[in-house]
């Protein structure tokens, strides 16, 4: 009998998760594949709402947990955390002996672990290459994971382009979608009543669903920009519910956490989560008038749902975005007066441009028929136009 082959999926964080669930689910159901789980950055705080058991209440097995420590989030605590997760995931690889990394995306902890997976001569397959964020420092780590990577799995055309102009052979370029998609099709979403329920708070006459994380390329992280998101939410009509949740463990949250805190105070239209968990998360997104801040979700997710979004800043600037989607500013006037379009904007025939919710298919396939090891790790720079 063949030995199935060895998937491990490393995952880093709520949002990474949310977009590998189905991708997870579908390795542990293969006949032929053998699903392995290594859980690092914030799934691990308390801080960040310890979403390692949400991952486990989901049915999935964690085979190794490897802890960061993200108390700080100056400069010098990101790289002694990226220190702690090379460490820890290359003695997870020494028992675990996979035979294919699957990552995904852009944290500076998940190249952490791609590095130890290199080092291991671990083949590495990377979704979601070739997309660009360039007002974060996630953009150089997601074209040096490409770099590092053996398969890539693309969300659209623009991005595979880009990902054969970084020298990968174009038979190793695959273009999926985004797996957060199969999300929408494949779990059913709380209505609003059960939503409701399950938020502990009823929603509003209108609502606005706000994710702000650091902006790792300014002096300040973000400080200001999220200073003037404050400005325009207090500028809003009263009926606006605002349902915020914490930003992600990037250098910076610890000041965004706190200024949060200061002016959500006792506030009753605001209500503010550690981690809603997808299934809140994306029930609420699908109810809500608008999503507003500088999270991608805000460009993968709620187009498919028909919920405008106002995009803040350059965090997200440069990745594809359908007709839904208003940049704006990182000014409390522009972004309040955004917000003010996008309740007005009908979204109803909007196309999400990032796949079609059948992405996790499409990858276990690929992972399926890759060539062996040997000759995934044979890499060669592939001139374009040759």
């Amino acid at each position: 009998m063949t030995a199935r082959r060895r998937i491990c999926v490393v995952t880093g964080g709520r949002a990474d998760y949310g977009l590998l669930q189905w991708v997870m689910h579908d390795i542990r159901a293969a006949g032929d594949l053998e699903l392995q789980l290594i859980a690092t950055g914030s799934h691990l705080e308390a801080s960040f709402g310890m979403t390692a058991d949400q991952i486990e209440a989901d049915g999935f097995h964690i085979d190794a947990r490897v802890p960061l420590g993200l108390e700080s989030d100056g400069p010098l605590d990101t790289v002694r955390a990226m220190a702690r997760c090379l460490t820890g995931v290359s003695e997870a690889l020494e028992t675990l002996q996979p035979d294919i990394m699957l990552v995904l995306g852009d944290r500076y902890e998940i190249f952490a672990a791609a590095q130890a997976a290199l080092i291991h001569r671990v083949p590495i397959a990377h979704i979601a290459g070739g997309d660009t964020t360039e007002g974060a420092f996630d953009e150089s780590i997601r074209h040096a994971l490409t770099q590092m990577a053996h398969i890539h799995l693309t969300t659209h055309e623009t991005s595979a382009r880009r990902v054969r102009q970084m020298g990968a052979a174009p038979d190793r370029v695959h273009v999926v979608g985004s797996p957060g998609l199969d999300q929408l099709r494949r779990r059913p979403l709380l209505d609003r009543a059960a939503l409701e329920a399950a938020l502990g708070a009823p929603l509003g006459p209108r609502n606005i669903l706000v994710t702000f994380h650091p902006v790792t390329l300014t002096a300040d992280r973000g400080q200001g920009e999220f200073e003037a998101l404050l400005a325009a939410l207090d500028a809003l009509p009263a009926d606006v519910v605002k349902w915020v949740t914490r930003p992600n463990a990037d250098p910076g949250h610890r000041a965004i956490e706190t200024a949060l805190d200061v002016w959500a105070g006792d506030r009753p239209d605001v209500r503010v989560f550690a981690s809603l968990g997808q299934l809140r998360y994306l029930s609420l997104m699908a109810q809500v008038d608008a999503v507003v801040g500088n999270s991608s979700s805000g460009l993968y997710e709620a187009p498919s749902f028909g919920a405008p979004t106002v995009d803040i800043g350059d965090r997200q600037k440069g990745r594809l975005a359908a007709a839904s989607v208003i940049r704006c500013p990182a000014e409390a006037p522009a972004i309040a007066a955004a917000v003010l379009e996008a309740f007005a904007l009908d979204c109803t025939d909007v196309v999400n441009l990032y796949g079609d919710g059948f992405s996790a298919g499409r990858i276990v396939r690929i992972l399926r028929d890759a060539p062996p090891r040997e000759t995934l790790l044979a890499k060669a720079f592939h001139e374009v136009g040759q």
